[in-house]
């Protein structure tokens, strides 16, 4: 560093730390942002700066907890930039009223290249941040869009809704075989009503989330095989095996209580009776 950079550098410093009341002050009013919340953040950066250390982690730690904080509260990341940007302005106003106005300006050079580069710090911290929240989202939608229920004692199913990917068929595997282990249900019931369509890949999912629950010792029924559906398994030359395959869900419900033992009487609008009967 010149004499003349150096001698800039200690004058906007001084700045700094003689007016920093002010200065924080009118940075809150530009940034719109809490003062104290601002004024951690200024005191750490003048620490960074004391003595030349240039050690700026406490600073970009403090940025980052900040640009999380107002991903988190629906903030564009401009905004988080311009707040920090606004620290900028409220400096110069100082620098444009010092009496040694050469070194202050050529401080204030440096000085502004610094919060440059903190400003886009923030930019990429906040697009981190952004990522983590959608993917957060993105598992929780997929827990609530695979609720396993419990039918009947000893039954459970699994109603799917939209697209069945693999990362989705995880969570379904790991619902479903929870549940399993929870309820101690022999059967299970998977299904499709909702799954727009069926091809190979989806197949594949489906045959091993039932695997899976056979290996945990459940009897899996799909249901769900719509006309559509049945026609492009057929067509696509996909194999379900000793699979059993329902047209309705009310269909795979009976088939569930026939080898459950479980004996249903009744039709129309007559009561429904259920009568156990152990085999």
């Amino acid at each position: 560093m010149s004499v003349h950079a150096d001698v800039a550098r200690r004058r906007i410093e001084e700045l700094l730390r003689t007016h920093e009341e002010r200065i924080v002050r009118r940075w809150a009013e530009i940034a719109s942002a809490p003062s104290e919340e601002l004024k951690e953040l200024y005191r750490a950066l003048l620490a960074a700066l004391e003595e030349g250390k240039n050690d700026l982690a406490d600073v970009r730690g403090l940025l980052a907890e900040l640009s999380r904080s107002r991903a988190r509260a629906g903030f564009a990341p401009s905004d988080t930039a311009r707040a920090v940007f606004g620290l900028k302005e409220a400096v110069y106003e100082i620098v444009e009223a010092d009496t040694e106005g050469v070194e202050a300006a050529r401080g204030f050079v440096w000085f502004s290249r610094l919060i440059d580069d903190l400003g886009l710090f923030t930019f990429e911290t906040y697009a981190e941040a952004r990522e983590r929240i959608i993917l957060d989202q993105a598992e929780q939608l997929l827990e609530l869009s695979t609720p396993v229920v419990k039918l009947w004692e000893g039954i459970v199913a699994v109603p799917l809704v939209g697209t069945l990917d693999s990362a989705r068929t995880q969570v379904v595997m790991e619902k479903l075989l929870q549940t399993l282990v929870e309820t101690g249900a022999e059967h299970a019931v998977i299904d499709i009503t909702g799954v727009p369509a069926v091809d190979t890949q989806v197949a594949q999912h489906l045959l091993k989330t039932v695997v899976a629950a056979r290996l945990m010792g459940a009897e899996c029924v799909i249901s769900g095989i719509r006309p559509q559906i049945a026609h492009t398994i057929v067509t696509l030359g996909i194999e379900f095996g000793d699979i059993v395959t329902k047209a309705s869900l009310a269909d795979a419900l009976a088939h569930a209580f026939k080898r459950a033992g479980i004996e249903v009487s009744g039709g129309g609008n007559a009561r429904v009776v259920i009568r156990a009967e152990r085999v």
